[in-house]
Formats: structure tokens, C-alpha cells, sequence
């Protein structure tokens, strides 16, 4: 709709305020559109943020595009990118961490780089797998679906994508604490792998809350996001011994690794795991209480804030108020 300013010139188009769910979903796939291009090229960050964004987007088509046929159908290729983008990322970070250790004093070189060998051997068999699953997603196709999602998110009723925030954060809080119950304070690497993407999950949810204003979620998604650095630490480093085991086990294709040398850096990831665990333990509690928070702070925010009444931004056909000059 066009209206004349009151000097007669500058003709101003009056747009409504879109949905909050078509922000948050535009929003979240600007940041895939942003970094597919780099991880279908191999870049390492790339790969990182992009795997980053289609989870951001798998927490939040089911909330924000709920009801929609074409949101159910994002979600699947979604799933699919972030599988493809999972089989090489793991191994990125086993390169980094191996240079952070090739930084230390007492890490014998020879070792090192046996593992190193091995790690890189992985990574490009890896990396082929990846990319034959990318070069069958049509990545243009993916974002033009997820345009079409935001926009049919505009017809959503407020209340309803809200009540489903909600749900969507108590069931995965629940699964947070269920998680870390199960993980007990025995170092089981499998179990802890459960709490880390139990953690992943909540994180991502709550974010979503926060971007829709609620405040409450904010200090949460810090502290999700400090577990999360500390579980990601752990499974690298036993990513990297699963590696070093598997040197040991192959004499003959060594270069210069001896047995002590292994034996090395074994123990000294078997040290850095025992510190970072016993810091996990400590934190049990809180993290408990932090999945208790989410049911008994968060989740009535949101409820509440759904049953508000939301105000018109869009005046009726036929009654629009003209527009005011802009001072010069």
C-alpha cells in the first residue's frame, strides 16, 4: 500500500511488521545460506558453522513452522545436510587438537606424527564420503524450500508455535537430566557422547526462546554452552586415543613412533580426560537444577507470554493514518 507524504513527494510504502517466527526462521537459514558454500568446498570453518546452523534449524522448523507440510519436508533434508557435514567434522578437530599438543614440550614429535598420519588418512577417506553427499543435495532447491517455510509461517496463529516452544523445551530438558542421571559420575565415554547431544539440543531450543524474548533463557544457554565446550573437549581427546590405540596396534606401518613414545601421549590424554571429568562431576548439580529451571522459569514464560494479547501492527483497509514527512 502507497501513501503520499503530506509535502507531496516521497511516496512511502507501509509494510507490516513480520512474525516473529518468519524472523527467527530467515534468520537461521541466512546463517546456513552463509556457510554451505564454504563447507561444500571443504573449508574447515565452513564445515563447522554450517553444521552448527542446520542444527539451530532442526531444533527450530518443528516449533516455528509447525503444522506445515513444507516445514516436515525442510526437516528431513536438514537432517540429511547435518549427517553429511558430521562425517568430516570430527576428524577437523582431531587435526587441531593434535597440532595444540605438538605445542607441548614433552610430546614425543615421532609419536605425534604417526598418529597424525593416521588421523589424516581418515579424514580424506572422510571428506569423500561428505562430498558425495553434498554434491546430491541441491543446496539452491534447500533454501528456496526454506523461504517458502518462513513465508507460510506468516498465517501461524502466535499462540500455538509458542505452546510448542514450550513443549519442545520441557521434553528436552527432561531428556538433559535423564541424560546425565544415566551418565552417572563413572567415566563411560559412550554415556557422556548422550548427555553432550542432550546438551547440544537444549542449548539450541533455548536460544530459540531467547531470540523470541525470553530473558529468562539467556544465562541457560551461557552455562549449556560451557557444558557443551567441556563434553566437546572429552569426546576429542577420546577420538584422538581411539587413534593412538590404532597405532600401537600396526608396527609396521609406523615411521618412527615407538612404544613409550605412544605410551606418552596416551597418558597424557588419559590425564587431561580424568581433570576434565572430575570438573564435569562437580558440576552435576547445578546442571540438574538448570534442567529443573527450564520447566519451572522458562517454560511458564513462554506459556504467559503466549496468551497475551498480540497488538495490531497494521492498520484496517480504508483507515490507514497517512504517514508523517521526515524532517529535513
Amino acid at each position: 500500500m502507497s501513501l503520499t507524504s503530506r509535502n507531496g513527494r516521497n511516496p512511502t510504502t507501509i509494510r507490516p511488521k513480520p512474525p516473529v517466527t518468519t524472523v527467527l526462521l530467515a534468520r537461521r537459514a541466512r546463517e546456513l545460506e552463509r556457510y554451505l558454500p564454504l563447507a561444500v568446498a571443504g573449508d574447515d570453518t565452513g564445515v563447522h558453522q554450517a553444521r552448527v546452523a542446520s542444527r539451530r534449524l532442526r531444533e527450530g522448523l518443528p516449533v516455528l513452522a509447525i503444522g506445515l507440510k513444507r516445514g516436515r519436508k525442510a526437516e528431513r533434508k536438514i537432517r540429511r545436510l547435518t549427517r553429511a557435514l558430521g562425517t568430516v567434522r570430527e576428524m577437523d578437530v582431531t587435526m587441531q587438537v593434535l597440532d595444540e599438543l605438538a605445542r607441548r614440550p614433552k610430546i614425543p614429535r615421532d609419536a605425534l606424527e604417526d598418529v597424525r598420519g593416521h588421523v589424516i588418512a581418515e579424514r580424506e577417506r572422510r571428506r569423500e564420503i561428505m562430498l558425495e553427499r553434498l554434491s546430491d543435495l541441491n543446496t539452491a532447491k534447500l533454501m528456496r524450500r526454506l523461504d517458502e517455510v518462513a513465508v507460510d509461517s506468516t498465517v501461524g496463529d502466535p499462540v500455538v508455535w509458542r505452546e510448542a516452544l514450550a513443549t519442545r523445551i520441557g521434553r528436552r530438558s527432561k531428556r538433559f537430566a535423564a541424560a546425565i542421571h544415566e551418565a552417572g559420575q563413572i567415566y563411560v565415554p559412550e554415556r557422556l557422547h548422550e548427555v553432550r547431544i542432550a546438551t547440544k539440543k537444549l542449548r539450541y531450543v533455548l536460544e530459540l526462546a531467547q531470540d523470541a524474548g525470553i530473558r529468562s533463557a539467556r544465562p541457560l544457554v551461557r552455562a549449556l554452552k560451557r557444558l557443551q565446550e567441556t563434553l566437546g573437549r572429552l569426546n576429542d581427546l577420546h577420538v584422538i586415543q581411539g587413534h593412538v590405540a590404532a597405532v600401537q596396534l600396526k608396527p609396521p606401518a609406523r615411521q618412527g613412533a615407538t612404544v613409550r613414545g605412544l605410551e606418552s601421549i596416551a597418558r597424557t590424554l588419559e590425564d587431561e580426560n580424568r581433570h576434565l571429568h572430575a570438573r564435569y562431576t562437580k558440576d552435576i548439580p547445578a546442571l540438574l537444577a538448570l534442567a529443573e529451571t527450564c520447566r519451572t522459569a522458562v517454560v511458564p514464560q513462554i506459556a504467559s507470554t503466549g496468551r497475551r494479547r498480540q497488538p495490531l501492527k497494521m492498520s484496517r483497509p480504508g483507515h490507514a493514518r497517512p504517514a508523517t514527512a521526515k524532517r529535513a
